[in-house]
């Protein structure tokens, strides 16, 4: 298996700051790779320079066999993508759409009628193909840009956060579609999510980002035993007893225990074997003066991953006043 994408210390700043800074990934071809990160950690920035959209600072990538600076046109035809914020005409029919996006790229004729019909069914979209989108729902607006980011046949698809916006349910509808195209057409994904279900339901390998940095790779489960097999979540009552005391002591429960301290007042700590480490966190909790008001435990997740290597979880971070705008934007494009 060959490598569909290799970036070279790939890096973007904005005056003085750090959107991406010197990444070095290699994608197989065939595979679906997650760019897994807060809003703001760089994905869409890294995403853009990839598809030849923005020019890096520094560094180059190969994709799908051509450098991003010496040959983009040669990349634009091997590239398919479907953009964060909704790029359709929504005064124009699924078909119209979709017809507008074949001529781009060169297409005609009965060859082009063929495909629009043939991804349409495949999206489920056939029967809506003369109604205009502004009468289609987001998930199948969704699906709509899926369909026609694949016409041309690339190798490569870009994903960048394409469930965004859209309720349980739909999501899981895109994410059906997203494992077909890989079984199917065996295309080469490259997907961008803060959803750690997400990146855990849908990717082969993931890169957490974060900050413009590579800090962490590997698969789901791969990422997952760095944080240990269990993690056990303790609130505490606030302002109670010796809580650094506490914390000191919890550390030395086994040889392979870590413990974040998070707001408000909660205490996550890794262990090999919750069920029998819970009665002595209680026994330490007597011995500090500490007041325990909720304790549970669950398997390591990808955001705890996260919390051990930043020291904060990916939802906790707040968005950006463009991400602010985005969403005000969709709710108006809802509306309509």
């Amino acid at each position: 298996m060959g490598s569909a994408i290799i970036t070279n210390n790939l890096t973007k700043k904005y005056g003085e700051l750090l959107a991406v800074d010197h990444i070095n990934l290699e994608i197989k071809s065939g595979e679906i790779f997650g760019l897994l990160g807060p809003n703001g950690a760089g994905k869409t920035t890294t995403i853009h320079m990839l598809a030849t959209i923005l020019k890096p600072t520094e560094g180059t990538a190969i994709v799908a066999g051509y450098d991003i600076r010496k040959n983009p046109k040669e990349i634009r035809k091997k590239i398919g993508i479907v953009f964060q914020d909704m790029t359709i005409d929504r005064n124009l029919t699924g078909y119209e759409n979709m017809w507008i996006n074949g001529r781009l790229y060169g297409l005609s004729g009965k060859a082009l009628e063929e495909s629009i019909l043939e991804l349409l069914d495949y999206v489920e979209l056939k029967d809506w193909k003369d109604v205009e989108v502004k009468k289609y729902s987001g998930g199948m607006i969704r699906r709509l840009e899926i369909a026609r980011s694949l016409l041309h046949h690339p190798e490569i698809l870009f994903l960048d956060e394409p469930t965004i916006g859209l309720d349980p349910q739909t999501r899981a509808h895109v994410w059906d579609y997203i494992i077909r195209i890989k079984k199917e057409k065996g295309m080469t994904i490259l997907l961008t999510t803060h959803y750690m279900d997400e990146a855990e339901k849908l990717c082969d390998r993931i890169a957490i980002i974060d900050h413009g940095k590579i800090i962490a790779l590997g698969t789901p489960d791969e990422l997952k035993t760095m944080v240990g097999q269990d993690i056990i979540y303790v609130r505490i009552q606030s302002q109670n007893g010796r809580v650094s005391g506490f914390i000191e002591k919890l550390k030395s429960i086994n040889s392979n225990s870590s413990v974040n301290l998070n707001p408000p007042n909660l205490i996550s700590i890794s262990v090999k074997n919750a069920p029998n480490v819970i009665p002595t966190v209680f026994e330490i909790a007597d011995e500090e003066g500490i007041k325990i008001i909720e304790l549970k435990y669950s398997r390591a997740s990808l955001d705890d991953v996260f919390l051990k290597l930043t020291g904060r979880r990916i939802r906790d971070e707040s968005g950006s006043w463009t991400d602010f705008v985005r969403t005000r934007m969709r709710a108006r494009f809802r509306r309509r």
